[in-house]
């Protein structure tokens, strides 16, 4: 996790240095005071001189690219003329950020006249908004007094959602085997992925892997069960020989992805296989930690998911890869499951760790940690393909139900979400829209972050709420 890196630009107009140059200091003040609160706000800020002139305003996105920003937060100092950044800001691939603010917080009857060339900024985002839609260039624009509204929480929660869209640009995700076969819905052409989102996909190597498993020592394996035993519940059940070999596979994938510089990975469970060193069993629990330690992932071979997820984590460490499989139609519910993989920084509790019976290949019991997730406000997210470069990204707001006393879903992968909108409609919504099976559930108040990401990734919205 991280902080989301922002770029300050800030607007103004040569005339009013050329005519009033007294008002200059009033209005670098009001400039550093607004870094001075983006900083406070949680954003890290790459700070531009005032910029009037077009050359100005060229060699400050140049400035914002080279340090490789999430976003650019726009401050409009007094009114600036749109023609002057109008190429610099339609011609950047960066996310826009529109901050609509003044230093005053009145301006009435009574208000010196004075204050009025501190104050009329708006009507700068006015044209320079207008041109920025003329040049088919997206932006989100959130507006306030800066000291007495929320307005910069709000900048702040779309700069995280411009942060996850920068990192799932760049994601490089680990594929253990092949998609599994038959399932449509997630997939995507590699060649596209890359093309339309920027994620690479990195081919697991068998033999490499291998020869990464037979490089874990004993010691190894030991020193990780000592941290097992700090993570998790042991069931007393669990023998060593069951924990060790899952831990040797496990600590081989850990090594994989450090060396490949993975943001995320999926794995196909069927591509286990005991005769198959460089996957001998399924690491479930490696799959936990990874996203645990900020690493994307899903199951059954899902790139799009897995990259999701990890970039996601970057601003939203509660988040993990889910699938619904039943409706709790009584309680206006769906239960979340998996085989046995889920964030542990969302379980109620610690996990248990216990022998998975695995019947599906030849490959021997591999170990799990089963825990019931915490309740809590949440979104239930999803990222679909469509082909020819469409996207939508599905958002429903809910709240992840608290479990108490027994719990019968306790040996599984469980929780209950229980969306905003009643159970039928976010069902058939949710479906309508094509959403996958394979999503994403990210706690928190989140919703309004997550709406500006799929204008930042250029796909379509769609929110059941």
């Amino acid at each position: 996790m991280r902080n989301p890196k922002i770029g300050l630009l800030p607007l103004y107009v040569e005339l009013y240095d050329l005519t009033t140059p007294e008002v200059r200091p009033a209005i670098d003040a009001a400039h550093d005071h607004t870094a001075q609160r983006l900083e406070a706000a949680g954003l890290e800020v790459v700070r531009a001189p005032v910029c009037r002139l077009a050359a100005e305003f060229a060699r400050a996105v140049e400035i914002f690219e080279q340090a490789d920003v999430d976003a650019i937060v726009t401050l409009h100092l007094a009114y600036s003329p749109s023609l002057e950044s109008e190429k610099a800001l339609a011609g950047t691939k960066l996310p826009l950020i529109i901050l609509d603010t003044t230093p005053g917080e009145t301006y009435d009857q009574f208000t010196d006249p004075a204050a009025l060339m501190l104050n009329h900024g708006i009507h700068g985002v006015q044209d320079m908004c207008n041109l920025l839609l003329r040049n088919g260039k997206p932006f989100r624009v959130f507006a306030g007094h800066m000291d007495r509204s929320d307005v910069l929480a709000r900048v702040a929660a779309a700069a995280k959602a411009a942060m996850v869209a920068h990192e799932l640009r760049r994601a490089r995700v680990g594929l253990v085997g092949e998609p599994f076969a038959g399932m449509g819905d997630f997939r995507v052409p590699f060649a596209e992925l890359k093309r339309d989102l920027g994620i690479e996909t990195v081919h697991y190597d068998f033999a490499a892997g291998a020869q990464r498993a037979q490089a874990v020592t004993q010691a190894d394996i030991d020193a990780e069960y000592a941290a097992d035993c700090r993570r998790f519940t042991m069931d007393p059940a669990l023998t060593r020989a069951v924990y060790d070999r899952t831990a040797r596979t496990a600590l081989a994938i850990r090594r994989w992805a450090e060396a490949e510089r993975l943001t995320g990975y999926s794995i196909n469970f069927l591509e286990t296989e005991g005769s198959r060193p460089g996957l001998a069993v399924m690491p479930f629990t490696e799959c936990c930690l990874a996203m645990v330690n900020g690493l994307g992932y899903a199951g059954e071979g899902d790139v799009l998911t897995a990259a999701l997820v990890g970039a996601l984590l970057t601003a939203f460490p509660e988040t993990t890869f889910t699938e619904m499989f039943c409706p709790d139609w009584t309680h206006g519910a769906v239960f979340l499951s998996h085989m046995g993989e889920f964030n542990y920084a969302i379980a109620d509790g610690k996990p248990v760790l216990q022998e998975k019976p695995f019947p599906f290949t030849g490959a021997e019991n591999p170990t799990v940690a089963y825990q019931t997730m915490k309740g809590g406000r949440a979104v239930f997210l999803n990222l679909a393909p469509f082909g020819n470069g469409r996207y939508t990204l599905t958002l429903a707001p809910g709240e992840m139900l608290t479990i108490r006393g027994e719990n019968r879903q306790a040996q599984a992968t469980n929780g209950w979400f229980r969306p905003d909108v009643p159970l039928e409609d976010f069902l058939a919504r949710y479906s309508q829209h094509g959403a996958t099976h394979h999503s994403v559930l990210v706690y928190g108040d989140v919703l309004e972050a997550l709406r500006s990401l799929a204008g930042f990734l250029g796909c379509e919205l769609a929110v059941i709420d």
